[in-house]
């Protein structure tokens, strides 16, 4: 989350994200950051409610998939058969306006391709673009963004 927090707006303040899985299909790890998010906005709504910070001091939305090849085809959101079956297994954490925080791959089975990981990241981009919509529904109300 540090990728896309103003850091000194929080003045002496930690804040620390932790996440429990409680149930697991696959992708915990993407759900993890995804929900980290959401959870980092509320925090954040609740100092500036208090008053204790001026501004929610981010500069975009995070979230986060799991993207991989199973049987050579390019495929979304990994459950747990999937993933412990794949040739690649890919998490990708992005941003709302596209750019970057992470991509961690590992060809499982079999080295793959630049053309095989562009399809992974177009995929990516369309799983996050619908939990983008869901975040900021959610938000709605903290953010304006």
């Amino acid at each position: 989350m540090r990728s896309v927090s103003d850091m000194t707006k929080l003045g002496e303040r930690t804040i620390w994200m932790d996440c429990d899985v409680i149930q697991a299909d696959g992708g915990t790890r993407c759900a993890s950051i995804t929900g980290s998010f959401v959870a980092l906005i509320l925090a954040l709504g609740k100092l500036k409610k208090d008053g204790l910070i001026e501004e929610i001091s981010i500069s975009d939305y995070v979230a986060a998939v799991s993207v991989g090849i199973l049987k050579d085809k390019e495929i979304l959101d990994l459950d747990y058969q999937e993933d412990s079956g794949c040739e690649v297994d890919m998490n990708i954490v992005m941003t709302k306006a596209g750019r970057f925080i992470e991509i961690q791959g590992t060809a499982e089975k079999e080295p793959f391709a630049k053309n095989q990981m562009d399809k992974m990241i177009e995929l990516a981009k369309k799983g996050t673009r619908e939990i983008f919509k869901a975040q900021k529904k959610v938000l709605k109300e903290i953010l304006d963004k």
